[in-house]
C-alpha cells in the first residue's frame, strides 16, 4: 500500500518561511490529487491547499492565500507546500494527502482523502 512521508517541519520566527515536503513511496500517486491540512492542538482538521494531479490547477484557504504556495513534482513523486510570511496562527501539525477526486471543490474535504502521511509539526513564534 502506497505511503506519505512529510518532511520539512520545524520551529520558525513569524515572518519567515519554511517548505514541507511530502515523498509518495509509489508512481501511482502521480495520477492523484494532492492536498495539504494541518490542525492545531484542540481544533479540527483544516483544508490548506490542494493540487490537480498533473499540477494544473490550485486551490487554496482564503487563511493562507497569497503566502504559500503548493507545487508538485510527479517525476520525484514528491508535493511541496512553501510557507512564507508565516504567522503564529500558522503553528499546526501539517499533513499531506492523496485523492483520487477530480472535482476541485471537493479537495477542501479531508474525508475526499484516500491516504494520509504521519504529519510534520510547524511551530511559528511571536
Amino acid at each position: 500500500q502506497g505511503q506519505l512521508v512529510e518532511s520539512g517541519g520545524g520551529l520558525v520566527q513569524a515572518g519567515g518561511s519554511l517548505r514541507l515536503s511530502c515523498a509518495a513511496s509509489e508512481r501511482t500517486f502521480s495520477r492523484y490529487a494532492m492536498g495539504w491540512f494541518r490542525q492545531a492542538p484542540g481544533k479540527e482538521r483544516e483544508f490548506v491547499a490542494a493540487i490537480t494531479w498533473n499540477g494544473g490547477i490550485t486551490y487554496y484557504a482564503d487563511s493562507v492565500k497569497g503566502r504559500f504556495t503548493i507545487s508538485r513534482d510527479n517525476a520525484k513523486n514528491a508535493v511541496y507546500l512553501q510557507m512564507n510570511s508565516l504567522k503564529p496562527e500558522d503553528t499546526a501539525v501539517y499533513y499531506c494527502a492523496a485523492s483520487a477526486q477530480s472535482r476541485l471543490i471537493r479537495l477542501r474535504i479531508d474525508d475526499e482523502y484516500d491516504y494520509w502521511g504521519q504529519g510534520t509539526q510547524v511551530t511559528v513564534s511571536s
